[in-house]
């Protein structure tokens, strides 16, 4: 049988019991599912990556409540239909409003949702892919619970394929068979969405009432009709991904092709900047801390200008983060302190390191034994600043990279042995 529909939307779940992945947030004992049972839920902001469920979790929600339910694109829809949606739903008695990509709405779009959300005319549910802190006005997100979907593990995504199949064998008149799944994985990402989508297009491009899947065949097939599968504009995210490997991996020329290719395809330059932030703190580091001053002051302009004179300002900090030495030793010393902080729970401050602003806390030994750096000879005083549990626990490992050399060598000379340096 022939459909219009891609998988995916066919197989989108009808109720919570059928919906995969997430259970931190609708899983039987989660907070969410409890609310969103009990009927009484807060507007909210889905933040996470592309194909996890934003969409459906929100037409569960009205399902489940049976509330009207009106749904947005923030790519197309401005303030007059924001306005279109509230008045329906001031005549329903309240709605849903579910608002896709809401990190792309201005401020003054945002603005108009505000009456609406405070007086509960509207139960506001956007969907983000980017971190909501820096995309969703201050006044809008204190009215709006944030709540954090995560991609797809690999049991999940198994779970995805068997329905997948099981759709298509019917659906197709054919046995499915899956030698191999690594391509399907690597491609989807953890993206629901693509993989359903690519088991569809992979399936229909193998000929015979036998589909034997093979890592060679989906790689091909999917190269040979990238414009099929990419119909949802996800290759986006293929392309941001390729635009920070080549940064990481000192290439300039991929970079700018990679900048170029964004550019052009219509990119929100903030989004390119913003990415470029996090770049220069987590592959270069200290090995050149200027790069994250260009990154941030490239930001701002980029802010200022927009694009076409934009483009410039990309071009110029992405070509000196691609020529820049680089640097993870920020990055994974803070992960390896996070991970022994959950290893170890809140150990407590040694009573040296305290502060003693009364006279209590002074004669309950609050600061006693710690020693002003600056009094002493090079501004260097001998001490142990980590809990006893964890003490001479060595979490920054200098690059190999004369600024970081110039750190480690610091480093030895004013802890000698302890930490290895």
């Amino acid at each position: 049988m022939f459909y219009t529909q891609p998988l995916a939307e066919i197989l989108r779940p009808k109720s919570l019991d059928d919906y995969i992945g997430q259970e931190q947030l609708v899983g039987k004992n989660a907070f969410l599912r409890k609310a969103i049972e009990s009927g009484n839920i807060p507007s909210m902001i889905l933040w996470g990556p592309p194909g996890t469920g934003k969409t459906t979790l929100a037409r569960l929600i009205s399902r489940q409540l049976a509330k009207p339910f009106y749904q947005l694109s923030a790519i197309n829809s401005g303030v007059k239909d924001i306005r279109e949606a509230i008045r329906k739903a001031e005549h329903s008695g309240g709605a849903i409003l579910f608002i896709d990509e809401i990190h792309r709405f201005s401020k003054s779009q945002q603005d108009s949702l505000l009456g609406a959300v405070e007086q509960g005319v509207i139960t506001l549910i956007g969907a983000t892919t980017e971190n909501p802190s820096f995309e969703v006005i201050s006044p809008l997100l204190s009215r709006c619970q944030v709540y954090i979907l995560k991609a797809f593990s690999e049991k999940e995504m198994n779970r995805l394929l068997e329905k997948g199949i099981s759709f298509l064998e019917k659906d197709l008149q054919c046995r499915i068979e899956i030698v191999e799944k690594e391509a399907l994985f690597q491609i989807s990402g953890g993206d629901g969405r693509k993989l359903l989508n690519a088991l569809e297009l992979v399936v229909r491009n193998i000929p015979g009432d036998t589909k034997i899947i093979r890592n060679k065949e989906v790689t091909g097939i999917i190269q040979n009709n990238i414009t099929t599968y990419d119909k949802g504009g996800e290759m986006h995210y293929d392309i941001i991904s390729a635009f920070i490997k080549s940064v990481r991996g000192s290439d300039p020329n991929a970079a700018v092709y990679w900048l170029a290719r964004m550019i052009e395809g219509g990119e929100d330059p903030k989004f390119i900047a913003r990415r470029m932030l996090i770049l220069a703190a987590e592959d270069i580091g200290n090995a050149n801390p200027t790069a994250l001053v260009i990154a941030n002051t490239a930001f701002d302009a980029v802010s200022k200008t927009g694009l076409p004179e934009g483009r410039i300002i990309l071009s110029q900090a992405a070509i000196y983060l691609a020529a820049s030495p680089k640097s993870n030793a920020s990055y994974v010393a803070i992960d390896k302190a996070l991970a022994r902080v959950k290893q170890s729970g809140a150990l407590s401050v040694p009573l040296h390191l305290r502060n003693a602003p009364t006279r209590l806390m002074k004669d309950s030994g609050y600061g006693k034994g710690y020693r002003y750096a600056h009094q002493y000879e090079n501004n260097f005083a001998d001490m142990e600043f980590l809990p006893p549990e964890i003490s001479n626990t060595k979490f920054f490992e200098p690059g190999n990279n004369p600024r970081e050399e110039n750190m480690r060598n610091f480093l030895r000379q004013r802890w000698k042995n302890k930490y290895g340096y």
